[in-house]
Parts: structure tokens; C-alpha cells; sequence
């Protein structure tokens, strides 16, 4: 089948779009608002986009709570979704007015970062703490904005759970990451295998 995304007509029950693009990690984003208030939501965009500087980014429909805090603030956390944290980062997820504490609903434990200043899940195997470099509403290509806010962050410090270290490396067995599939599906992705790149005669 064959379908142009400007008409959408695929046919099928669901959008099938989120469901080819994956598995897509789980950006866990803890915010801090300019009134105090502490804000935790998982986001499906999301990625880390380089390594030398270390860039994380997320990706929010519309203007949400996280959005608005990472930009009013310029700091956020990154949080890793383990298979044992998955009901509280779902419940993290529930659309409730600015100001209620995701934290407090999911019943986690609000940790404040070492160099920025925004909460991270003290339950969580690994932590990223993040400076905003950049705000990006993406363009369309007819000129138009899209209906999504792009943050960047630049990470600026770990956190790392020691039971998920082995032999020198983060054991993902150990971690049990959480990726989001298409429609309401979820994956554990803790069955791995190496694979070297070939290297050219």
C-alpha cells in the first residue's frame, strides 16, 4: 500500500505512522516551573541527537507543561524508563491542570540535580541533567509551523544506578529499558546482541 500523508487516507483503524517509526525511547522529562511547581512527563520524541557535545532532545505536540518550564527555565532532566518504573512513568503521563505534581500522582521520589535546577526520578536506573541550547518550532514544508516544540538540551550531568553496571558497561538485562511502540504498545528492549560494523578491504 502506498498512501500521501497530506490527505492521510490509509485506510486502516489507526494513524500508522508512530508505529513504523519505531522503537522510540522514552524521554521521562522532570521540569521545575518559574512558580515552584515540579512537572514530570514521558515523551515518545525524543532522542539524544550528539555526543560530543552530549545533546538530548524531546519533542512535545502542542505547548505542554514541560515544554513551557524547559523554556521559561533552560534547565530539564532526562529520566531512564526501566521496566519496573513503567506504571509510574504511565501514570506520570496523566493530563492534569499546570501546577499538579506528576511526582506526588505517580507516588516517585523528586531528587533536585547537582548542576541544574530541575527534579530527576530518584527511583530511576540513570539520570540526565540538561541545560536548554535551543527552542525549535520545525517548519512544514509550505512554510508554515508545525504544531510541535522542539528542546535541545545539552547534558551536563549523570547519574547512574550502580547495580545496572557490569564489567565496566550498563548491563541492559540489569536496566530492562522501556521503548514506545505504535498505538498503546510498549516494549522491553533488554534482549540485545552485539554486532560489529564491517570495517572496508
Amino acid at each position: 500500500m502506498f498512501y500521501d500523508t497530506a490527505s492521510n487516507r490509509h485506510g486502516l483503524a489507526h494513524d500508522p505512522f508512530k508505529a513504523i517509526v519505531v522503537p522510540r525511547p522514552i524521554g521521562w522529562i522532570g521540569t521545575k516551573g518559574r512558580d515552584g511547581s515540579l512537572n514530570l512527563s514521558p515523551y515518545s520524541f525524543f532522542n539524544a541527537i550528539g555526543d560530543n557535545p552530549k545533546l538530548v532532545m524531546f519533542s512535545s505536540s502542542g505547548p505542554k507543561h514541560s515544554a513551557r518550564n524547559a523554556e521559561e527555565t533552560g534547565v530539564f532532566t532526562c529520566n531512564f524508563v526501566g521496566r519496573e518504573l513503567v506504571e509510574a512513568m504511565n501514570m506520570s503521563s496523566i493530563a492534569v491542570p499546570y501546577g499538579e505534581n506528576e511526582f506526588e500522582i505517580a507516588g516517585l521520589t523528586p531528587v533536585f540535580g547537582e548542576l541544574v535546577d530541575a527534579p530527576y526520578v530518584g527511583e530511576a536506573a540513570a539520570a540526565l541533567e540538561c541545560r536548554v541550547t535551543e527552542v525549535v518550532r520545525p517548519r512544514t514544508v509550505d512554510g508554515g509551523v508545525a504544531d510541535s516544540i522542539m528542546v535541545i538540551g545539552q547534558v551536563m550531568g549523570i547519574h547512574i544506578d550502580e547495580r545496572i553496571i557490569r564489567d565496566g558497561m550498563l548491563d541492559m538485562s540489569l536496566a530492562r529499558p522501556v521503548a514506545r511502540m505504535g498505538y498503546l504498545d510498549y516494549a522491553e528492549a533488554s534482549d540485545t546482541f552485539p554486532l560489529r560494523r564491517p570495517k572496508a578491504p
